[in-house]
């Protein structure tokens, strides 16, 4: 049954909205690892937390980076956590003891992202050199170069089989990789403007993308055609999207500083999270469902914003950081975000929520 059949308009979310009403719609958020997965690091199981708010607490600060941080993600078993900068480096660490682990040279240029393969095995970083390496992670070394942007590349993601690899350059183009082979599978001339993010559906049948352009579109893999456009407000211009867990749902973050879920079907906006400073850096926002069902995102103001999915309230404030937050994470099993700053903060930070 859909949760959403029998909603009116009156349920849609918009920027006059500022309190959650009987008829807002509930959002299904399933984990984001099939409950047949096995875990395959020793983990205390995430505690539940309902209705009640996360109690995150500062665990662990990295420091090494030496220029920007632009993007952080935990490898999908766990283990690990990445972490890439305008330092043209890729580091890898422990995000359970905070020790450094390895770091990843080759780009010749800064670094805007990274995305790892789903057996934790291999990560791919976009650069300013117009180049994506394929990584080993274990050994540290480069495995591919992926070859055929014209410009910076800001955004890559793997499918979740890892057979398929996406990509968004400054050109405004979207490029289709067999990373296997090194080889680009399909060019879709997809904006006017730097393409900022990039992201599979599920089964990979879709992909989503958003640009400077203002726009977020949602593509056909197979065939490269645009399925449907979505346009929010002329300020309102988008900086980061990805399908939810469900892949029913798009979440998007954009200069007017408001977190959006979208259900892209209907193109209608179902909420719409505030309360952040999001007016000119790329932040990226994600979600945790590992305890409560929480939305997740950096901030101008050197915080980490918590929001409940449903009821849009902010129930966490994380301070300490010292710049502009531009990245954040979720780690898969537990309940535990990373985070990134800029420029006077140039730290990795980890924050693990203690229980109610």
């Amino acid at each position: 049954m859909d949760p959403l059949a029998g909603m009116d308009d009156s349920s849609t979310d918009d920027d006059a909205a500022s309190q959650t009403t009987e008829d807002d719609p509930q959002v299904p958020i399933p984990p984001l690892r099939p409950a047949t997965q096995p875990i395959p690091i020793p983990a205390p199981p995430a505690q539940s937390t309902g209705g009640n708010r996360p109690h995150y607490e500062l665990r662990h600060v990295m420091r090494g980076h030496t220029s920007s941080i632009s993007a952080v993600k935990f490898s999908p078993d766990g283990t690990f956590l990445a972490s890439c900068a305008n330092d043209k480096m890729v580091k890898i660490w422990s995000p359970f003891t905070g020790e450094l682990i390895r770091n990843l040279n080759g780009h010749t240029k800064g670094l805007s992202d990274i995305a790892w393969s789903s057996d934790s095995v291999n990560l791919a970083s976009a650069s300013d050199d117009h180049t994506i390496r394929i990584w080993d992670v274990e050994t540290g070394l480069t495995t591919r170069v992926l070859k055929g942007h014209t410009s910076y590349v800001f955004c890559v993601n793997y499918n979740l089989a890892s057979n398929l690899l996406v990509s968004g350059g400054c050109e405004g183009d979207i490029r289709i990789w067999n990373p296997a082979k090194g080889k680009c599978m399909k060019t879709i001339n997809a904006h006017l403007d730097y393409v900022t993010a990039v992201h599979f559906n599920r089964d990979a049948t879709l992909i989503v993308s958003c640009a400077c352009d203002g726009l977020i579109r949602i593509w056909n893999t197979t065939s490269g055609q645009c399925l449907k456009t979505l346009a929010e407000g002329h300020d309102a211009i988008c900086q980061h999207v990805q399908f939810s867990p469900n892949s029913k749902y798009i979440l998007s973050t954009a200069h007017d500083s408001a977190i959006r879920l979208w259900d892209y079907q209907t193109s209608r906006c179902l909420k719409t999270y505030q309360g952040h400073v999001n007016q000119k850096y790329c932040i990226a926002a994600c979600f945790s469902v590992t305890g409560g069902k929480w939305i997740v995102s950096g901030s101008e103001d050197k915080k980490v914003y918590l929001w409940n999915l449903q009821s849009r309230e902010i129930v966490q404030v994380l301070e300490g950081h010292e710049d502009v937050v531009v990245a954040v994470a979720t780690h898969p099993q537990q309940n535990m975000i990373a985070s990134g700053s800029i420029d006077s903060d140039l730290s990795v930070r980890i924050w693990v929520d203690r229980g109610a």
